[in-house]
């Protein structure tokens, strides 16, 4: 199995890099083929401009930056998003890269006319998510869990029909400690175990 880690945190001694570096672990132990995507160690530049937004519906991006970026979304068979939850949902550079990224004959080509989307990511066959939250889980669900639906909901509709997929989340994050956050460690290693 291909994976594709979308690693996004700003710091790099967070518990959020202890969560990629457990991931990546366990998925190469397990054999699998693992590309890390670093969005921040890259300087991945977020921001879509005129444009590029002028062009969205025609055609995917021209950017030569986001080139390699295409190739790994054509070469994933799996994909692993790892970020803290800000202001309940994705940081913005993970949902900058949404934007830029999946784009228009990329991960799905528009209908002529009024027709549904066609999905360019139906290789994907499994989506997982594990994020860090300062809130408590019921706090999060009252607001809806927006970064949740985005990823499990709006992007997985574009992956494989059967497409698996997980969430895991350290909710309190804010007053998590060592033994919370080893205790977190070992879900985030069973659950690759099985994903």
């Amino acid at each position: 199995m291909r994976v594709l880690v979308v690693y996004c945190h700003p710091v790099p001694e967070s518990f959020c890099a202890a969560i990629r570096d457990t991931a990546v672990d366990v998925l190469t132990r397990r054999g699998w083929e693992v590309r890390l995507l670093d969005l921040y160690a890259e300087k991945f530049d977020p921001v879509m401009g005129c444009e590029e937004r002028r062009a969205y519906n025609d055609r995917a991006p021209e950017d030569p930056a986001l080139k390699p970026h295409f190739e790994h979304l054509a070469w994933a068979q799996a994909i692993l998003f790892i970020y803290p939850t800000w202001w309940y949902g994705l940081p913005a550079m993970l949902k900058g890269w949404l934007d830029r990224v999946w784009a228009t004959d990329v991960a799905f080509k528009l209908p002529a006319g009024k027709g549904r989307i066609q999905s360019l990511m139906t290789h994907v066959t499994k989506v997982g998510v594990i994020t860090t939250c300062g809130a408590p889980t019921w706090w999060s669900v009252v607001v809806g869990q927006p970064g949740r639906k985005t990823l499990l909901r709006g992007m997985r509709a574009l992956c494989a029909t059967r497409c698996r997929t997980f969430f895991l989340a350290h909710y309190l994050m804010d007053a998590s400690t060592p033994k919370s956050r080893a205790a977190f460690l070992v879900k985030v290693r069973a659950k690759l175990e099985r994903f």
